[in-house]
């Protein structure tokens, strides 16, 4: 790979000329540009971003956290993201915290560090100095705090659809799966389908979870059958705890949904492809990501924004694990 001293010694120049036409700062005589850009070329060479950076004084990185990369919803996030910025010449670094606020915190550092311009953050928590003390734009993304830049969806919408569908369809022993307390479009989908059933007089249970992740989802499943052996509808966190639902479902020897039916949450590509495949709400996780990256571009270039916050909303995604609307008794 070639280097900068690479390109100088190419065009017959010193690496300081170089940097100045890379940089685009200070006098360069027209000859001499000519000579750098085609040497640029011949060698194929590009130039380092934070290198780049420090000379000019700003960017083109950003930096993007995400709480769990096995979660098939957050790389949907992340490539909306991504073919935003990539469209505008910005490119990403990229964190994953596991959930974890001591990872997330470095991520972060390491953020600042290589002179990003902005972050997008699906944080769990929002709300920590950690954020309130940077000095560059933030947006977080499947979150929100404090009226703070944000893009989400409208998960309150999302219980309520879900646990309308679940009665429309006969279920009246239905059990919601509460997503972890600490993040808030968990708990807006679990508040929006409990406002539901509790309106309409219809009795439910409610599991408690603590994460989204595949790593619990199975024993949360065998917790709920446990419990509530006579559940006849599951309105699940999400599409994994959904999907380990289903599976614990089937093992047990129950048909879905004549017995017992579910509806996930998110709609990530692995929901078509069970068997049976799974009814759910659907979150329009890409163009979350393209609307996230676009708000922190007009943050970065200090645009008058009228809406910072960003509702998108949510529809119901029928498959076969619920019922049609006529086929119960």
């Amino acid at each position: 790979m070639a280097t900068i001293r690479d390109v100088a010694k190419h065009a017959g120049v010193s690496v300081a000329t170089v940097s100045r036409v890379i940089n685009e700062t200070g006098y360069v005589h027209e000859d001499t540009r000519k000579k750098v850009e085609t040497a640029i070329k011949e060698l194929h060479y590009t130039p380092n971003e934070v290198a780049r950076s420090l000379y000019k004084r700003k960017s083109r990185l950003i930096g993007l956290l995400l709480p769990d990369i096995t979660n098939p919803f957050f790389p949907e996030l992340a490539r909306g993201v991504e073919d935003e910025m990539q469209e505008n010449d910005f490119r990403i670094i990229f964190g994953n915290s596991d959930e974890n606020m001591k990872k997330e915190k470095e991520y972060i550092q390491t953020f600042v560090q290589n002179n990003v311009v902005g972050v997008i953050a699906s944080t769990n928590h929002p709300d920590t100095d950690t954020y309130r003390k940077m000095n560059i734009p933030v947006v977080f993304l499947d979150r929100t705090a404090d009226n703070r830049p944000s893009v989400f969806a409208d998960g309150r919408e999302g219980g309520r659809i879900a646990a309308h569908e679940m009665i429309a369809r006969g279920s009246r022993q239905i059990t919601v799966m509460q997503g972890p307390k600490h993040i808030r479009p968990a708990q807006d989908r679990y508040q929006g389908a409990v406002d539901v059933l509790s309106k309409e007089g219809i009795p439910f249970n409610v599991i408690m979870t603590s994460s989204f992740s595949f790593t619990e989802a199975g024993t949360w499943a065998k917790e709920l059958f446990e419990q509530h052996p006579y559940t006849d509808g599951v309105i699940a966190s999400n599409d994994i705890v959904a999907t380990a639902v289903l599976h614990e479902a089937l093992r047990l020897g129950k048909k879905v949904p004549e017995d017992v039916q579910i509806i996930g949450f998110d709609d990530i590509p692995l929901s078509s492809l069970l068997t049976p495949s799974l009814t759910t709400i659907r979150q329009p996780a890409y163009d979350m990501g393209r609307a996230a990256a676009q708000l922190l571009m007009q943050l970065i270039e200090n645009e008058n924004i009228d809406h910072k916050t960003i509702q998108m909303p949510v529809t119901f995604t029928e498959r076969d694990t619920t019922r049609k609307v006529d086929q119960h008794g």
